[in-house]
């Protein structure tokens, strides 16, 4: 249990940030079950519209620090060679 106010305030900010960064999280991952599902169904443009519509809400996780940039370019790269393995 936290006893001086600066660890007091410290855990305050965890807690915001943890719920902050949850709804990033399950945010980002909705987009990508978009693209799942868009390569699932076997359609290249929609699949293709899914991709663009996550890669800035995967970069945005990347800047906000939810995501490792390495991790992000790597689901990318991988997504982007299914796409186009579609057509």
């Amino acid at each position: 249990m936290a006893n001086s106010p600066q660890a007091k305030k410290r855990a305050r900010q965890n807690e915001r940030r943890y719920t902050i960064n949850k709804a990033r999280r399950s945010r980002i991952r909705t987009y990508l079950r978009k693209v799942e599902e868009a390569i699932a169904s076997g359609n290249q443009d929609a699949a293709a519209s899914a991709l663009r519509d996550a890669q800035p809400e995967l970069m945005r996780g990347v800047t906000k620090g939810v995501l490792h940039k390495n991790t992000v370019a790597r689901k990318l790269s991988r997504l982007n060679a299914r796409v186009k393995a579609l057509g």
